[in-house]
């Protein structure tokens, strides 16, 4: 469904990119290298004949008016009004895609006796362009045509053409092969534009001819200052009638049945015409769309990274005042559940006992592994640590019976993957010297970080969790007390009835009920633990899709905290809508707006695009830098982030596009445990100084 919409998005991109000549733009010059060719005949109408390409002229005492480049909103219906006027019939070459744009002057052409011919989709130099472009150009026109008019046009009038005597090598070639698909092709005896910016006295004496022959003469209706033609039609109408001529169209000219030469299109044809013209017309709407989405996006996106780093300075201070002038060192109880977390068990236990903390209980929660895991803890043999069995229930299942099990009222809550620096419990348990204070996060960082996927990962955690962490303190609106590390009172946990089973984020869904029941929620980011990411795409994926399709079942669930008082009402008010908007609704625009991205550097200036996208990069990368001093940590990966832009941060996008279509079909998402190869000890940072 991704891919369908993305190349839907992209396909209408490019046309209205093709559509609007901004890729592949002819120009109206001849290299010097193309020689001059003579037309066969000599005339101004090409066309196969029985011996090959011909032509031919108009019969004497006869004039073709015609007007190429439009139709155009500005000029067209002027010379309409004055052909009407002077009961004048003419020609009509008209730029398919111009139609499209409004095809109400073309029809009013066709009403008033006026004759259309093509002119290409976007006015291109057949002469210059492959022999693909020459038959997109003109079977596009067509399908414009057979869209806005319900015709198909036998008449082509090349742009960029002028008389017979100019015609060069490659534009006869181009010819040939638009005559030889059964193409009248017209060139002109007099083209008004051989004399720059005339007076309209001398655009009346230079358009009329010299003897008594036939002549088609070319004006154009589009572009410009067409003020000029405007203002000299009826004295070249006037010119022609003085000299006893008869004015015609090409066709009637040729002695040709006009339905001939335009035919009605029905069926098939005139489905497809149809969708062109939709598809045109969505294409346009859709580029006009992202065009001015991207302004306040861009602008959303900046004022967010501003916000991010001023509040996150701010948190440093508000931190350190909510320490009082004495360690708070309540006994605690940890709980770990454990799910054949074999490979790094026993490094968790071990660092919990190895704490600086002095009154510590830990519980562990074996649920129903199938490996040793609960032999590795009792092998352990240390005092404090006991392992309790229980069938496999889910992580949810539990945690609440740690819960009853506890014997402490502060509880601390660690996965079975982590490893505790020495101090994290000391300074996770500091705010809840607070009364109202019923759970704190802390601050969670990536061990295995030596990979480019352990990196971006790492930068992910300091960057984009532990910045918004900060955010969500400062706004008493916490949504997640992580499962790696966090520290809750019973008493707020009795009274939201434990941890549910409820979404498969239960640290979310835990959190946003601890808020709901009227307790504060804060993060503590010198209370640090090390956790081990994922180590293969899969498997971030996998990860990444339980979390995002948790947490949206979270937010539905607490959907109603907006309309309830207290604590409640600052989770309902701005911690879900920021949720909601930042980590699903963002994400699920970037991919078009990478696509818009792609659209800008083939259709628009490519370098306003890499500035736009290098500045903002830019900006990412100076947050990104902040954030790493303020969690004290080295700059070294932020070399990553432009590779982080073209690989994970689109996988990210696809996680949260997949959990949002998940959700809306009621797709049950099973649990998905990640296999753990275990955290090297030795590779991680020695703990710091706070």
């Amino acid at each position: 469904m991704l891919i369908v919409a993305l190349l839907t998005v992209l396909i209408a991109l490019l046309l209205q990119g093709f559509t609007h000549q901004q890729l592949g733009r002819s120009t109206t010059t001849r290299g010097r290298d193309d020689a001059p060719a003579a037309v066969p005949g000599g005339e101004a109408i090409l066309f196969r004949g029985a011996a090959g390409l011909t032509s031919r002229g108009l019969p004497d005492k006869t004039v073709a008016l015609t007007f190429d480049d439009g139709p155009d909103r500005r000029w067209t219906g002027p010379i309409l009004d004055v052909l009407e006027r002077a009961q004048v019939p003419a020609t009509f070459f008209v730029v398919g895609s111009r139609v499209t744009d409004d095809d109400s002057l073309v029809r009013r052409a066709l009403d008033e006796g006026h004759e259309i011919g093509n002119h290409t989709w976007t006015h291109a130099d057949l002469a210059t362009s492959p022999i693909w472009r020459q038959n997109l150009e003109l079977s596009l026109s067509q399908l414009g045509l057979a869209g806005s008019a319900g015709i198909n046009s036998a008449l082509l009038r090349p742009p960029y053409c002028s008389t017979p005597e100019a015609v060069t090598a490659s534009e006869l070639a181009a010819y040939t092969r638009a005559a030889d698909a059964g193409y009248l092709v017209v060139l002109a005896d007099h083209d008004s534009e051989d004399w720059r910016r005339p007076g309209v006295t001398q655009l009346i004496s230079n358009t009329l001819p010299d003897d008594d022959g036939g002549s088609i003469v070319m004006f154009h209706d589009a572009g410009g200052d067409r003020a000029q033609t405007v203002a000299a039609l009826p004295g070249v109408i006037d010119g022609y009638r003085a000299r006893g001529y008869r004015f015609t169209t090409i066709s009637a000219g040729l002695g040709l049945d006009e339905g001939a030469v335009m035919q009605q299109v029905e069926g098939i044809r005139a489905l497809q015409g149809d969708g062109l013209l939709v598809a045109e017309r969505v294409a346009e709407a859709l580029a006009g769309l992202l065009t001015w989405l991207l302004l306040p996006l861009g602008v959303l996106a900046v004022l967010r990274l501003a916000v991010l780093m001023a509040l996150a300075r701010f948190h440093v201070g508000v931190a350190w005042r909510r320490i009082g002038d004495a360690w708070v060192l309540p006994p605690l109880t940890v709980l770990v559940p454990a799910y054949n977390e074999a490979v790094g068990i026993a490094a968790t236990v071990r660092s919990i006992m190895n704490s600086s903390y002095p009154v510590v209980e830990v519980v562990v929660i074996d649920d129903g592994s199938t490996d040793d895991t609960t032999e590795i803890v009792e092998s352990l043999g240390l005092a404090g640590v006991r392992v309790v069995r229980q069938q496999n229930a889910g992580k949810a299942a539990a945690l609440t019976r740690g819960i009853e099990l506890a014997t402490h009222e502060v509880v601390v809550m660690v996965d079975g993957d982590t490893v505790f620096e020495p101090d994290a419990l000391r300074w996770l348990v500091q705010p809840l010297a607070d009364p109202r204070v019923g759970a704190v996060s802390g601050n969670t960082k990536v061990g295995n970080r030596k990979g480019l996927l352990g990196k971006w990962q790492h930068l992910e955690y300091v960057v984009g969790f532990n910045l918004d962490r900060r955010l969500y303190d400062l706004l008493r609106c916490m949504p997640t007390v992580p499962g790696a590390i966090g520290a809750f009172r019973r008493a707020a946990l009795r009274q939201v009835g434990g941890v549910s089973s409820d979404t498969l984020a239960e640290d979310t869904d835990l959190t946003m009920a601890v808020s709901r029941a009227g307790w504060r929620v804060v993060y503590e980011e010198r209370a640090i633990a090390w956790t081990e990411a994922p180590a293969t795409l899969t498997a971030l994926w996998r990860q990444r899709y339980r979390w995002c399709y948790g947490t949206l079942q979270s937010v539905w669930k607490h959907r109603r905290a907006v309309l309830e008082p207290g604590q409640a009402r600052y989770l309902g008010l701005v911690g879900l809508p920021y949720l909601l908007g930042f980590q699903v609704l963002l994400p699920l625009l970037a991919p078009i707006v990478d696509v818009f991205a792609i659209y800008g550097l083939l259709f628009l200036d490519p370098t306003k695009v890499v500035v736009y996208w290098g500045g903002f990069l830019f900006l990412q990368m100076v947050a990104a830098a902040y954030a790493l001093r303020l969690d004290k940590e080295r700059l070294t990966p932020l070399w990553t982030m432009p590779l982080q832009q073209f690989v994970y941060r689109q996988l990210m996008y696809l996680v949260v596009i997949q959990s949002v279509v998940s959700a809306l079909s009621g797709i049950h998402l099973p649990w998905h445990k990640l296999d753990r190869t275990g955290l090297d000890l030795d590779a991680l940072p020695a703990p710091t100084v706070r």
